[in-house]
Protein backbone atom coordinates (compact mmCIF):
# COMPACT_ATOMS: atom_id res chain seq x y z
CA UNK A 1 0.00 0.00 0.00
CA UNK A 2 0.99 3.14 -0.22
CA UNK A 3 2.31 6.14 2.43
CA UNK A 4 -1.07 7.93 3.28
CA UNK A 5 -2.94 4.63 2.88
CA UNK A 6 -0.96 2.66 5.24
CA UNK A 7 -1.07 5.82 7.83
CA UNK A 8 -4.84 5.79 7.84
CA UNK A 9 -4.83 2.15 8.38
CA UNK A 10 -3.06 2.40 11.36
CA UNK A 11 -4.95 5.14 12.71
CA UNK A 12 -8.28 3.10 12.44
CA UNK A 13 -6.11 1.17 15.66
CA UNK A 14 -6.52 4.57 17.12
CA UNK A 15 -10.09 4.53 16.54
CA UNK A 16 -9.86 7.49 14.40
CA UNK A 17 -12.33 7.60 11.83
CA UNK A 18 -12.88 11.16 11.08
CA UNK A 19 -10.33 13.97 10.04
CA UNK A 20 -11.00 17.25 10.65
CA UNK A 21 -9.38 20.35 8.23
CA UNK A 22 -9.67 22.30 5.57
CA UNK A 23 -8.62 21.57 1.59
CA UNK A 24 -5.22 22.88 0.30
CA UNK A 25 -3.52 22.89 -2.67
CA UNK A 26 -0.65 20.59 -0.78
CA UNK A 27 -3.12 18.05 0.96
CA UNK A 28 -5.49 16.86 -1.81
CA UNK A 29 -3.61 13.13 -1.99
CA UNK A 30 -4.38 13.04 1.47
CA UNK A 31 -7.92 13.93 1.22
CA UNK A 32 -8.52 11.70 -1.62
CA UNK A 33 -7.39 8.65 0.25
CA UNK A 34 -9.76 9.77 3.37
CA UNK A 35 -12.42 9.85 1.24
CA UNK A 36 -12.01 6.75 -0.91
CA UNK A 37 -11.41 4.31 2.16
CA UNK A 38 -14.74 3.12 3.49
CA UNK A 39 -13.62 3.36 7.31
CA UNK A 40 -12.45 6.82 7.37
CA UNK A 41 -14.90 9.94 6.73
CA UNK A 42 -13.91 13.84 5.94
CA UNK A 43 -15.31 16.51 7.75
CA UNK A 44 -14.96 19.82 6.25
CA UNK A 45 -14.57 23.12 8.62
CA UNK A 46 -14.43 26.66 8.11
CA UNK A 47 -10.72 27.43 9.02
CA UNK A 48 -7.73 25.29 9.96
CA UNK A 49 -7.81 26.62 13.99
CA UNK A 50 -11.64 25.44 14.06
CA UNK A 51 -10.43 22.19 12.75
CA UNK A 52 -8.00 21.75 15.27
CA UNK A 53 -10.52 22.63 18.43
CA UNK A 54 -12.99 20.05 16.97
CA UNK A 55 -10.30 17.31 16.46
CA UNK A 56 -9.44 18.77 19.82
CA UNK A 57 -12.90 17.75 20.95
CA UNK A 58 -13.04 14.69 19.38
CA UNK A 59 -10.20 13.15 20.66
CA UNK A 60 -11.59 14.31 24.39
CA UNK A 61 -13.93 12.35 23.88
CA UNK A 62 -12.88 9.36 21.92
CA UNK A 63 -9.31 9.46 22.68
CA UNK A 64 -7.52 10.44 19.54
CA UNK A 65 -8.16 12.69 17.11
CA UNK A 66 -7.11 13.90 14.03
CA UNK A 67 -6.31 17.14 11.89
CA UNK A 68 -5.11 17.72 8.25
CA UNK A 69 -3.98 20.98 6.85
CA UNK A 70 -1.60 22.28 4.16
CA UNK A 71 1.82 23.48 3.94
CA UNK A 72 2.67 26.63 5.88
CA UNK A 73 -0.74 29.19 5.95
CA UNK A 74 -2.59 25.97 6.92
CA UNK A 75 -1.02 24.30 9.53
CA UNK A 76 0.04 27.63 10.72
CA UNK A 77 -3.36 28.69 11.58
CA UNK A 78 -3.98 25.47 13.35
CA UNK A 79 -1.01 25.91 15.58
CA UNK A 80 -2.29 27.47 18.18
CA UNK A 81 -5.53 24.47 18.54
CA UNK A 82 -2.61 22.08 18.52
CA UNK A 83 -0.45 24.08 21.21
CA UNK A 84 -3.61 23.61 23.36
CA UNK A 85 -3.66 19.96 22.49
CA UNK A 86 -0.33 19.31 23.64
CA UNK A 87 -0.56 21.81 27.11
CA UNK A 88 -3.43 19.28 27.91
CA UNK A 89 -2.52 16.10 27.16
CA UNK A 90 -4.95 15.95 23.99
CA UNK A 91 -3.72 13.20 21.30
CA UNK A 92 -4.01 14.72 18.02
CA UNK A 93 -2.24 14.09 15.08
CA UNK A 94 -1.71 17.04 12.48
CA UNK A 95 -0.86 15.45 8.98
CA UNK A 96 0.46 18.00 7.12
CA UNK A 97 0.38 18.46 3.07
CA UNK A 98 3.25 19.65 1.86
CA UNK A 99 4.95 20.53 -1.68
CA UNK A 100 6.61 17.55 -3.43
CA UNK A 101 9.84 16.16 -3.24
CA UNK A 102 11.24 17.72 -6.53
CA UNK A 103 9.31 21.82 -5.21
CA UNK A 104 11.23 21.34 -1.73
CA UNK A 105 14.73 20.39 -3.08
CA UNK A 106 14.36 22.78 -6.03
CA UNK A 107 15.40 26.82 -5.94
CA UNK A 108 11.97 27.77 -7.54
CA UNK A 109 10.22 30.46 -5.14
CA UNK A 110 6.70 28.57 -4.50
CA UNK A 111 3.35 29.47 -2.59
CA UNK A 112 2.71 29.44 1.00
CA UNK A 113 6.26 30.03 1.92
CA UNK A 114 8.72 32.56 1.68
CA UNK A 115 10.97 34.59 -0.78
CA UNK A 116 13.55 32.66 0.51
CA UNK A 117 12.31 29.58 0.90
CA UNK A 118 12.41 27.60 3.92
CA UNK A 119 11.03 24.06 3.54
CA UNK A 120 11.57 23.20 7.73
CA UNK A 121 10.52 26.20 8.81
CA UNK A 122 7.36 25.55 9.75
CA UNK A 123 7.75 21.58 11.28
CA UNK A 124 10.50 23.70 12.99
CA UNK A 125 7.80 25.55 14.90
CA UNK A 126 5.96 22.52 15.34
CA UNK A 127 8.76 20.73 17.16
CA UNK A 128 7.26 22.94 20.57
CA UNK A 129 4.05 21.96 20.81
CA UNK A 130 4.10 18.40 20.22
CA UNK A 131 5.59 14.95 21.30
CA UNK A 132 7.34 14.70 18.23
CA UNK A 133 7.29 15.58 14.35
CA UNK A 134 8.51 13.73 11.40
CA UNK A 135 8.94 15.17 7.69
CA UNK A 136 8.50 11.95 5.32
CA UNK A 137 10.75 11.24 2.33
CA UNK A 138 10.81 7.84 -0.08
CA UNK A 139 13.51 6.03 2.40
CA UNK A 140 12.16 6.60 6.06
CA UNK A 141 8.06 6.71 5.50
CA UNK A 142 7.30 3.92 7.26
CA UNK A 143 9.80 3.54 9.64
CA UNK A 144 8.82 7.37 10.68
CA UNK A 145 5.17 6.88 10.19
CA UNK A 146 5.54 3.93 13.28
CA UNK A 147 8.31 5.27 15.57
CA UNK A 148 5.83 8.35 15.99
CA UNK A 149 2.64 6.43 16.24
CA UNK A 150 4.17 4.77 19.11
CA UNK A 151 4.86 8.33 20.73
CA UNK A 152 1.33 8.98 19.89
CA UNK A 153 -0.10 5.71 21.70
CA UNK A 154 1.76 6.01 24.95
CA UNK A 155 2.86 9.89 25.39
CA UNK A 156 -1.51 10.91 24.73
CA UNK A 157 0.36 14.20 23.11
CA UNK A 158 -0.21 15.71 19.98
CA UNK A 159 2.40 14.37 17.36
CA UNK A 160 2.56 15.80 13.11
CA UNK A 161 3.61 14.21 10.71
CA UNK A 162 4.59 16.59 7.17
CA UNK A 163 3.84 14.38 3.92
CA UNK A 164 5.28 15.70 0.41
CA UNK A 165 2.49 15.30 -2.38
CA UNK A 166 4.73 12.59 -4.19
CA UNK A 167 5.30 10.60 -1.01
CA UNK A 168 1.74 10.30 0.05
CA UNK A 169 1.18 7.99 -3.22
CA UNK A 170 4.36 6.25 -2.64
CA UNK A 171 3.75 2.65 -2.20
CA UNK A 172 6.46 0.36 0.27
CA UNK A 173 6.01 -3.39 1.69
CA UNK A 174 3.37 -3.23 4.28
CA UNK A 175 4.04 -4.81 7.69
CA UNK A 176 1.63 -4.77 10.91
CA UNK A 177 3.24 -3.05 14.07
CA UNK A 178 1.53 -3.14 17.34
CA UNK A 179 2.03 0.57 19.02
CA UNK A 180 1.03 -0.99 22.63
CA UNK A 181 3.28 -0.96 25.54
CA UNK A 182 3.80 -2.99 28.71
CA UNK A 183 4.65 -1.51 32.35
CA UNK A 184 8.08 -2.39 33.32
CA UNK A 185 6.92 -5.32 35.62
CA UNK A 186 9.67 -4.51 38.34
CA UNK A 187 9.23 -0.73 39.05
CA UNK A 188 5.56 -1.79 38.98
CA UNK A 189 5.59 -4.20 41.63
CA UNK A 190 8.02 -1.85 43.31
CA UNK A 191 5.98 0.98 43.73
CA UNK A 192 2.56 -0.67 43.98
CA UNK A 193 4.28 -1.95 47.40
CA UNK A 194 5.69 1.16 48.40
CA UNK A 195 2.42 2.87 47.75
CA UNK A 196 0.35 0.13 49.40
CA UNK A 197 2.43 0.72 52.69
CA UNK A 198 2.33 4.74 52.67
CA UNK A 199 -1.33 4.09 52.96
CA UNK A 200 -1.66 2.05 55.03
CA UNK A 201 0.88 3.84 57.80
CA UNK A 202 -1.36 7.13 57.32
CA UNK A 203 -4.35 8.07 59.50
CA UNK A 204 -5.60 11.17 56.67
CA UNK A 205 -4.90 10.02 52.96
CA UNK A 206 -6.72 11.94 50.51
CA UNK A 207 -6.87 11.05 46.93
CA UNK A 208 -7.11 13.82 44.38
CA UNK A 209 -8.34 12.59 40.61
CA UNK A 210 -8.02 14.77 37.37
CA UNK A 211 -8.47 15.16 33.93
CA UNK A 212 -5.04 13.07 32.78
CA UNK A 213 -6.95 10.20 33.95
CA UNK A 214 -9.56 9.85 31.12
CA UNK A 215 -6.29 10.53 28.88
CA UNK A 216 -4.42 7.31 29.45
CA UNK A 217 -7.80 5.54 29.76
CA UNK A 218 -8.18 4.53 33.69
CA UNK A 219 -11.20 5.88 34.61
CA UNK A 220 -12.51 2.51 35.57
CA UNK A 221 -9.60 1.72 37.67
CA UNK A 222 -9.60 4.78 39.66
CA UNK A 223 -12.95 4.45 40.57
CA UNK A 224 -12.05 0.78 41.50
CA UNK A 225 -9.22 2.54 43.85
CA UNK A 226 -11.38 4.79 45.21
CA UNK A 227 -14.15 2.21 45.95
CA UNK A 228 -11.71 -0.47 47.49
CA UNK A 229 -9.91 2.07 49.34
CA UNK A 230 -12.73 4.15 50.96
CA UNK A 231 -10.28 7.31 50.81
CA UNK A 232 -11.65 10.34 50.99
CA UNK A 233 -11.93 11.47 47.57
CA UNK A 234 -11.65 15.39 45.52
CA UNK A 235 -11.17 16.26 42.18
CA UNK A 236 -9.57 20.01 40.37
CA UNK A 237 -12.11 21.56 38.08
CA UNK A 238 -10.73 20.32 34.85
CA UNK A 239 -11.22 16.27 36.53
CA UNK A 240 -14.81 17.19 37.00
CA UNK A 241 -17.10 14.19 37.28
CA UNK A 242 -14.05 12.20 37.01
CA UNK A 243 -15.79 10.29 39.72
CA UNK A 244 -19.37 9.90 40.78
CA UNK A 245 -20.31 12.64 42.67
CA UNK A 246 -22.70 10.35 44.82
CA UNK A 247 -19.68 8.17 45.83
CA UNK A 248 -19.74 7.37 49.66
CA UNK A 249 -15.83 8.73 50.11
CA UNK A 250 -16.73 12.05 47.61
CA UNK A 251 -15.52 15.31 48.98
CA UNK A 252 -16.61 17.46 46.20
CA UNK A 253 -14.70 19.45 43.65
CA UNK A 254 -11.59 21.02 45.53
CA UNK A 255 -12.34 24.98 45.42
CA UNK A 256 -9.45 26.22 47.11
CA UNK A 257 -10.46 29.27 49.57
CA UNK A 258 -13.33 30.02 47.73
CA UNK A 259 -15.84 27.13 48.56
CA UNK A 260 -16.57 23.70 49.46
CA UNK A 261 -14.43 23.69 53.02
CA UNK A 262 -14.50 20.12 53.44
CA UNK A 263 -12.51 19.35 50.18
CA UNK A 264 -10.05 22.48 51.80
CA UNK A 265 -10.14 21.11 55.04
CA UNK A 266 -9.33 17.10 54.16
CA UNK A 267 -6.50 18.33 51.61
CA UNK A 268 -4.97 20.90 54.31
CA UNK A 269 -4.90 17.91 57.23
CA UNK A 270 -3.70 14.89 55.10
CA UNK A 271 -0.25 13.03 55.63
CA UNK A 272 -0.92 11.47 52.36
CA UNK A 273 -1.55 12.89 49.32
CA UNK A 274 -2.57 10.59 46.09
CA UNK A 275 -2.30 13.01 43.38
CA UNK A 276 -3.69 10.68 40.02
CA UNK A 277 -3.01 12.62 36.65
CA UNK A 278 -3.81 15.88 38.24
CA UNK A 279 -2.64 19.28 36.10
CA UNK A 280 -1.60 21.56 38.38
CA UNK A 281 -2.30 25.14 36.90
CA UNK A 282 -3.95 28.28 38.66
CA UNK A 283 -7.67 28.19 36.75
CA UNK A 284 -7.37 24.34 37.79
CA UNK A 285 -6.56 24.28 41.52
CA UNK A 286 -8.18 28.44 41.81
CA UNK A 287 -5.21 29.87 42.18
CA UNK A 288 -4.31 28.81 45.48
CA UNK A 289 -1.35 26.15 46.35
CA UNK A 290 -2.47 22.81 47.07
CA UNK A 291 -0.50 22.30 51.15
CA UNK A 292 1.86 19.66 49.78
CA UNK A 293 4.59 19.80 46.50
CA UNK A 294 2.19 17.74 44.08
CA UNK A 295 5.11 15.09 43.77
CA UNK A 296 6.46 15.00 47.24
CA UNK A 297 3.88 12.49 48.74
CA UNK A 298 2.20 10.15 45.69
CA UNK A 299 1.94 11.08 41.61
CA UNK A 300 0.19 8.65 39.58
CA UNK A 301 1.05 10.29 36.00
CA UNK A 302 0.18 8.55 32.16
CA UNK A 303 3.80 6.62 32.30
CA UNK A 304 5.35 7.34 35.61
CA UNK A 305 5.04 7.52 39.38
CA UNK A 306 6.46 9.38 42.32
CA UNK A 307 6.76 8.49 45.39
CA UNK A 308 8.15 10.65 48.03
CA UNK A 309 10.22 12.73 45.23
CA UNK A 310 11.69 9.49 43.26
CA UNK A 311 10.47 9.13 40.44
CA UNK A 312 9.85 5.68 38.72
CA UNK A 313 9.47 5.42 34.93
CA UNK A 314 7.14 3.48 32.59
CA UNK A 315 4.32 2.05 34.63
CA UNK A 316 0.95 2.46 32.78
CA UNK A 317 -1.75 4.95 35.44
CA UNK A 318 -4.10 1.91 34.80
CA UNK A 319 -1.69 -1.07 35.68
CA UNK A 320 -0.55 0.42 39.05
CA UNK A 321 -4.01 1.50 40.23
CA UNK A 322 -5.61 -1.76 39.31
CA UNK A 323 -2.50 -3.17 41.44
CA UNK A 324 -2.92 -0.98 44.03
CA UNK A 325 -6.89 -1.91 44.42
CA UNK A 326 -5.69 -5.46 44.63
CA UNK A 327 -3.84 -5.31 47.96
CA UNK A 328 -5.39 -1.71 49.33
CA UNK A 329 -7.72 -2.79 52.97
CA UNK A 330 -10.97 -0.33 52.82
CA UNK A 331 -11.69 1.86 55.86
CA UNK A 332 -13.90 4.69 56.53
CA UNK A 333 -12.28 7.87 57.23
CA UNK A 334 -15.49 9.75 58.33
CA UNK A 335 -16.39 12.06 55.87
CA UNK A 336 -19.78 13.83 55.39
CA UNK A 337 -20.87 12.60 51.80
CA UNK A 338 -20.84 15.26 49.37
CA UNK A 339 -24.50 17.11 49.33
CA UNK A 340 -23.44 19.86 47.58
CA UNK A 341 -23.95 21.77 44.34
CA UNK A 342 -26.30 24.20 43.36
CA UNK A 343 -29.66 25.03 45.09
CA UNK A 344 -32.92 23.94 42.90
CA UNK A 345 -33.93 26.80 40.71
CA UNK A 346 -36.35 28.98 41.36
CA UNK A 347 -38.69 30.71 38.57
CA UNK A 348 -40.20 33.57 39.43
CA UNK A 349 -40.33 35.62 36.13
CA UNK A 350 -37.53 38.07 36.58
CA UNK A 351 -34.51 39.46 34.76
CA UNK A 352 -32.40 36.09 33.98
CA UNK A 353 -28.86 36.07 35.67
CA UNK A 354 -25.98 33.57 35.83
CA UNK A 355 -27.23 32.28 39.41
CA UNK A 356 -30.37 30.88 37.67
CA UNK A 357 -28.70 29.98 34.37
CA UNK A 358 -26.38 27.43 36.14
CA UNK A 359 -29.23 26.37 38.90
CA UNK A 360 -31.04 25.50 36.29
CA UNK A 361 -28.20 23.73 33.78
CA UNK A 362 -27.75 21.60 37.10
CA UNK A 363 -31.28 20.43 36.81
CA UNK A 364 -31.22 20.42 33.25
CA UNK A 365 -27.87 18.06 32.24
CA UNK A 366 -28.65 14.21 32.72
CA UNK A 367 -26.54 11.33 32.76
CA UNK A 368 -24.94 10.41 29.34
CA UNK A 369 -24.44 14.17 28.78
CA UNK A 370 -21.39 15.20 26.64
CA UNK A 371 -20.84 18.49 28.19
CA UNK A 372 -18.37 21.15 27.09
CA UNK A 373 -17.82 24.64 29.29
CA UNK A 374 -15.94 27.69 27.57
CA UNK A 375 -13.26 28.71 30.11
CA UNK A 376 -13.33 32.12 31.84
CA UNK A 377 -16.40 32.60 33.76
CA UNK A 378 -18.65 30.05 32.24
CA UNK A 379 -15.93 27.26 34.09
CA UNK A 380 -16.83 29.31 37.02
CA UNK A 381 -19.99 28.42 36.72
CA UNK A 382 -19.61 24.99 36.82
CA UNK A 383 -17.21 24.69 39.37
CA UNK A 384 -20.11 24.61 42.37
CA UNK A 385 -22.29 22.24 39.99
CA UNK A 386 -23.38 18.83 41.02
CA UNK A 387 -22.98 16.84 37.59
CA UNK A 388 -25.22 13.63 37.10
CA UNK A 389 -23.41 10.17 36.98
CA UNK A 390 -21.59 9.55 33.26
CA UNK A 391 -22.03 12.74 31.44
CA UNK A 392 -18.93 13.90 30.23
CA UNK A 393 -17.66 17.39 30.97
CA UNK A 394 -14.89 19.33 29.68
CA UNK A 395 -13.47 22.43 29.48
CA UNK A 396 -9.72 24.20 28.82
CA UNK A 397 -8.52 25.80 31.84
CA UNK A 398 -4.69 25.08 31.16
CA UNK A 399 -4.50 26.93 27.93
CA UNK A 400 -8.14 28.95 28.15
CA UNK A 401 -8.22 29.51 24.50
CA UNK A 402 -11.15 31.96 23.95
CA UNK A 403 -13.35 30.47 21.17
CA UNK A 404 -12.19 27.02 21.90
CA UNK A 405 -15.53 25.47 23.09
CA UNK A 406 -17.63 26.15 20.43
CA UNK A 407 -15.82 23.89 17.59
CA UNK A 408 -14.53 21.14 20.08
CA UNK A 409 -18.21 20.67 20.89
CA UNK A 410 -18.87 20.01 17.50
CA UNK A 411 -15.47 17.45 17.11
CA UNK A 412 -17.12 15.67 20.27
CA UNK A 413 -20.65 15.34 18.93
CA UNK A 414 -18.72 14.02 15.24
CA UNK A 415 -17.20 11.35 17.83
CA UNK A 416 -20.78 10.40 19.51
CA UNK A 417 -23.38 11.41 17.17
CA UNK A 418 -25.95 9.62 19.17
CA UNK A 419 -25.63 11.23 22.36
CA UNK A 420 -27.03 14.41 23.26
CA UNK A 421 -24.18 17.07 23.64
CA UNK A 422 -24.34 20.66 25.66
CA UNK A 423 -22.29 23.51 24.73
CA UNK A 424 -22.61 26.61 27.15
CA UNK A 425 -20.53 29.65 26.33
CA UNK A 426 -20.05 33.50 26.59
CA UNK A 427 -21.21 36.10 23.80
CA UNK A 428 -16.89 37.33 23.06
CA UNK A 429 -15.76 33.37 22.84
CA UNK A 430 -18.43 32.35 20.77
CA UNK A 431 -18.07 34.52 18.13
CA UNK A 432 -14.59 34.22 17.63
CA UNK A 433 -15.73 30.50 16.31
CA UNK A 434 -19.46 30.58 15.72
CA UNK A 435 -18.78 29.86 11.75
CA UNK A 436 -18.91 26.46 12.56
CA UNK A 437 -22.51 26.62 13.56
CA UNK A 438 -22.50 26.25 10.20
CA UNK A 439 -20.31 22.45 10.09
CA UNK A 440 -22.92 21.50 12.56
CA UNK A 441 -25.67 22.15 10.45
CA UNK A 442 -23.85 20.64 7.66
CA UNK A 443 -23.48 17.00 9.15
CA UNK A 444 -26.92 17.03 10.73
CA UNK A 445 -25.27 17.41 14.41
CA UNK A 446 -27.92 18.05 16.47
CA UNK A 447 -26.23 20.12 19.80
CA UNK A 448 -27.90 22.20 22.89
CA UNK A 449 -26.49 25.45 22.40
CA UNK A 450 -26.48 28.19 24.88
CA UNK A 451 -24.63 31.38 24.53
CA UNK A 452 -24.38 33.80 27.57
CA UNK A 453 -24.61 37.20 25.88
CA UNK A 454 -23.99 40.03 28.37
CA UNK A 455 -22.06 42.00 25.94
CA UNK A 456 -18.85 42.14 26.38
CA UNK A 457 -15.24 40.28 27.80
CA UNK A 458 -16.30 39.25 31.25
CA UNK A 459 -13.16 38.09 32.41
CA UNK A 460 -11.36 41.49 31.30
CA UNK A 461 -13.99 43.70 33.03
CA UNK A 462 -13.70 42.06 36.48
CA UNK A 463 -10.05 42.35 36.48
CA UNK A 464 -9.79 45.65 34.87
CA UNK A 465 -10.08 48.89 37.14
CA UNK A 466 -12.52 50.47 34.70
CA UNK A 467 -15.49 48.73 33.54
CA UNK A 468 -16.42 50.01 30.80
CA UNK A 469 -12.86 50.02 28.93
CA UNK A 470 -13.06 50.14 25.68
CA UNK A 471 -11.41 47.01 25.45
CA UNK A 472 -13.77 44.82 27.16
CA UNK A 473 -16.60 45.47 24.27
CA UNK A 474 -17.65 43.37 21.53
CA UNK A 475 -19.60 44.70 18.23
CA UNK A 476 -23.02 43.89 18.65
CA UNK A 477 -24.43 40.58 17.35
CA UNK A 478 -28.13 39.28 17.18
CA UNK A 479 -26.84 35.69 17.88
CA UNK A 480 -30.19 34.08 17.76
CA UNK A 481 -30.53 35.34 14.12
CA UNK A 482 -27.04 34.39 13.27
CA UNK A 483 -27.83 30.58 14.23
CA UNK A 484 -30.62 30.74 11.89
CA UNK A 485 -28.35 32.30 8.89
CA UNK A 486 -27.47 28.66 7.80
CA UNK A 487 -29.75 26.63 5.27
CA UNK A 488 -30.09 23.86 7.83
CA UNK A 489 -33.26 23.12 10.47
CA UNK A 490 -32.16 24.99 13.45
CA UNK A 491 -34.52 26.09 16.46
CA UNK A 492 -33.20 29.46 18.07
CA UNK A 493 -34.80 31.36 21.00
CA UNK A 494 -33.29 34.48 22.83
CA UNK A 495 -34.37 35.04 26.23
CA UNK A 496 -34.14 37.55 28.93
CA UNK A 497 -36.12 36.08 32.27
CA UNK A 498 -35.83 33.11 33.84
CA UNK A 499 -39.53 31.92 33.04
CA UNK A 500 -38.38 32.20 29.48
CA UNK A 501 -35.11 30.52 29.89
CA UNK A 502 -36.85 27.56 31.47
CA UNK A 503 -39.13 27.63 29.11
CA UNK A 504 -36.68 27.35 26.07
CA UNK A 505 -34.72 24.48 27.88
CA UNK A 506 -38.16 22.31 27.93
CA UNK A 507 -38.69 22.90 24.30
CA UNK A 508 -34.71 21.41 23.57
CA UNK A 509 -36.24 18.32 24.68
CA UNK A 510 -38.60 17.89 22.14
CA UNK A 511 -36.15 19.10 19.21
CA UNK A 512 -34.64 16.90 16.92
CA UNK A 513 -32.54 19.78 15.63
CA UNK A 514 -29.97 22.07 16.43
CA UNK A 515 -31.07 24.21 19.30
CA UNK A 516 -29.27 27.19 20.15
CA UNK A 517 -30.31 29.76 22.94
CA UNK A 518 -29.49 33.39 23.45
CA UNK A 519 -29.27 33.91 27.21
CA UNK A 520 -29.70 38.28 27.79
CA UNK A 521 -27.87 38.94 31.19
CA UNK A 522 -26.77 42.25 32.52
CA UNK A 523 -23.97 43.70 31.45
CA UNK A 524 -22.28 43.42 34.99
CA UNK A 525 -23.37 40.15 35.04
CA UNK A 526 -20.83 37.23 36.58
CA UNK A 527 -21.72 33.54 38.36
CA UNK A 528 -21.34 34.25 42.45
CA UNK A 529 -18.44 32.16 42.47
CA UNK A 530 -16.20 34.63 39.78
CA UNK A 531 -17.47 37.04 41.96
CA UNK A 532 -16.60 35.92 45.21
CA UNK A 533 -12.85 34.55 43.56
CA UNK A 534 -12.84 38.30 42.48
CA UNK A 535 -13.50 40.18 45.83
CA UNK A 536 -11.31 37.60 47.83
CA UNK A 537 -8.06 37.97 46.29
CA UNK A 538 -5.78 40.56 47.54
CA UNK A 539 -2.57 38.90 45.78
CA UNK A 540 -2.61 41.23 42.66
CA UNK A 541 -0.49 44.41 42.23
CA UNK A 542 -3.65 45.89 41.78
CA UNK A 543 -6.76 44.27 42.98
CA UNK A 544 -9.48 43.11 40.44
CA UNK A 545 -13.04 45.30 40.81
CA UNK A 546 -15.80 42.88 41.78
CA UNK A 547 -18.54 42.22 39.39
CA UNK A 548 -20.70 42.89 42.75
CA UNK A 549 -19.57 46.76 43.18
CA UNK A 550 -20.29 47.73 39.55
CA UNK A 551 -23.10 46.43 38.86
CA UNK A 552 -25.08 49.69 39.41
CA UNK A 553 -22.79 50.81 36.16
CA UNK A 554 -24.81 49.09 33.68
CA UNK A 555 -27.37 47.68 35.24
CA UNK A 556 -30.34 47.38 32.49
CA UNK A 557 -30.77 45.27 29.51
CA UNK A 558 -31.34 47.67 26.20
CA UNK A 559 -35.07 47.73 25.44
CA UNK A 560 -34.65 46.60 22.12
CA UNK A 561 -32.99 43.40 23.94
CA UNK A 562 -36.22 43.00 25.96
CA UNK A 563 -38.48 43.46 22.78
CA UNK A 564 -36.53 41.06 20.81
CA UNK A 565 -37.09 39.02 23.77
CA UNK A 566 -40.73 39.30 24.04
CA UNK A 567 -41.09 38.19 20.52
CA UNK A 568 -38.94 35.66 20.87
CA UNK A 569 -41.04 33.92 23.79
CA UNK A 570 -44.29 33.97 22.17
CA UNK A 571 -41.84 31.32 19.86
CA UNK A 572 -41.02 29.30 23.01
CA UNK A 573 -44.65 28.98 23.88
CA UNK A 574 -45.73 27.86 20.28
CA UNK A 575 -43.59 25.17 20.54
CA UNK A 576 -44.51 24.43 23.86
CA UNK A 577 -48.05 24.54 22.92
CA UNK A 578 -47.90 22.04 19.90
CA UNK A 579 -45.75 19.28 21.88
CA UNK A 580 -48.84 19.44 24.98
CA UNK A 581 -51.23 19.87 22.60
CA UNK A 582 -52.52 22.98 24.13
Amino acid sequence: MNTIEYLIKKLEDFGITDYFGVPGDYNSNILDAIVNNQNSRWIGCTNELNAGYAADGYARQKGFGALVTSFGVGELSAINAIAGSYAENVPVINIVGVPSAEILNGKQIYHHNFQEPNRFAFVDAYKTVTETTAFLNKDNAKMEIDRVLRAFERERKPVYIAIPEDIAISEFSFKDVDYNWLSDTGNLEIVTNLITEKIHNSQKPVIIGDVLIKRYDAKNEFSEFVRKSGIPVTNFLMGANIINMDTENYLGTYLSKYGNPQAKEYLDGTDCLIAVGVIYGDKNSFGTPVPHKINSDIAIYGTYTYVEGKKYENIKMSDILHEISKKINHKKYGNDKFSGGYNPSCTQKEKLNSNYIYSRLQEFFKGDDIIFAESGTVSDGFAPMKLPENCEFHNQLLWSSSGWATPASFGASIANPKTRTVLVTGDCAHQMSAMEIGSMCRYGIKPVIIVINNSGYQTEKDFSDEFNKEYTGRSDIEFAKFARAFKADVWSTKVATDDDFDKALRVTQIMDKLCYIEAIVDKSDSPDFSNQMSTQDKSQDKPPVSSAKIKQKDKNISKRNVSDSKNYATNIHTSLKEYEGE
